[in-house]
């Protein structure tokens, strides 16, 4: 489970967000990764997933994401300010493999666009020319979705439905969390008048993905013009908060987790904000202030340390090794 939220028309930057809810640790590492780096697509955790006709690039950009379970990202932006973010789906099916096309398994899918594309338009057309493959670790199919957006305010949610590719593209396109499909949760959207918010009006307030959805798209109608950067990040995690499963609760067994962390994205201004749901801290980096020339090494910092707070560009450290 998890929950996206874009705020693309506030005046001052773009501001996106996101839940990650998950029922144990992901492993997440705030990981910076500079140009020229090549990835082979059809490896994961040093197994061969995709056998024939392997996606293999040389990434473009640099970009800052966290990580999932050592094998790739599951959200993260690159340094011309496009976003990735990605969601659990359970209806996801990514179709029979086409040998024809080169295969990447979807635990780089979005790092592909990272590496390649500088806006949402680039990174659509980057994703006809490759396929997307499925990938199992510790026990979980990646059955995701994908919501991305850029500097300039566009958006796009990309699923696979009975092995078909749906998309929806356009800067209306601003909230997403899970099941069911887009198109349905658009249509179950429409069938609430959000349009004069009051005290005492009816707002859905379970934990599962459709109240979600639409319990973000009604406080997201009604934030504010932010004054500065403070206020705008402030409004996206009031939000992603406010969608949050409180950590811990019993909801296993009806399928919805609890939340492990937060983002927020200035991908205006290059600055990654994180918030661990077991640490009282919220803390950020900024991109710009980071070498991603070709050859330099991959920057990492684990956020599970209760004494991080505040700006953590200086914390990174080199890492031993490239996760992917």
């Amino acid at each position: 489970m998890c929950s996206r939220i874009l705020w693309n028309d506030n005046g001052l930057a773009v501001i996106s967000g996101r839940t990650m809810d998950w029922p144990e640790s992901t492993q997440p590492v705030l990981t910076v990764l500079p140009r020229g780096m090549k990835r082979d697509g059809g490896i994961a955790d040093g197994q061969v997933i995709v056998k024939d006709n392997q996606a293999r690039w040389t990434s473009k950009y640099g970009s800052m994401v966290t990580t999932v379970y050592g094998i790739g990202t599951a959200d993260g932006f690159n340094e011309r300010g496009l976003g990735v973010h990605m969601l659990y789906l359970s209806e996801t099916d990514f179709g029979p493999r086409n040998p024809a096309k080169p295969g990447l398994h979807a635990g780089l899918w979005s790092q592909l666009l990272l590496d390649k594309a500088a806006t949402v338009t680039e990174a659509l057309a980057l994703l006809d020319k490759v396929q997307v493959v499925m990938v199992e670790t510790n026990g979980h199919k990646a059955t995701v979705h994908l919501a991305i957006e850029d500097a300039n305010g566009d958006s796009a949610i990309i699923e696979f439905v009975n092995g078909k590719k749906v998309v929806h593209h356009g800067p209306e396109y601003r909230i997403m969390t899970n099941d069911p499909t887009y198109d349905q949760q658009l249509v179950l959207l429409k069938k609430q008048d959000f349009s004069k918010p009051s005290s005492d009006m009816p707002l859905p307030g379970n934990v599962n993905a459709t109240d979600r959805f639409q319990r973000a798209a009604y406080y997201a109608a009604m934030l504010p013009k932010p004054k500065t950067e403070r206020e705008a990040v402030a409004s996206v995690l009031a939000i992603a908060r406010n969608v949050s499963v409180p950590f811990g609760a019993p909801y296993k067994d009806f399928g919805t987790y609890n939340t492990e962390y937060r983002t927020a994205m200035n991908l205006t201004d290059k600055r990654y904000f994180f918030e661990l749901t077991t640490s009282p801290n919220v803390i950020w980096a900024d991109l710009r202030k980071f070498e991603l020339a070709p050859g330099l090494p991959v920057m990492v910092l684990d956020p599970d340390n209760i004494n991080l707070s505040g700006d953590v560009t200086g914390k990174f450290q080199k890492a031993a090794n490239a996760p992917f």
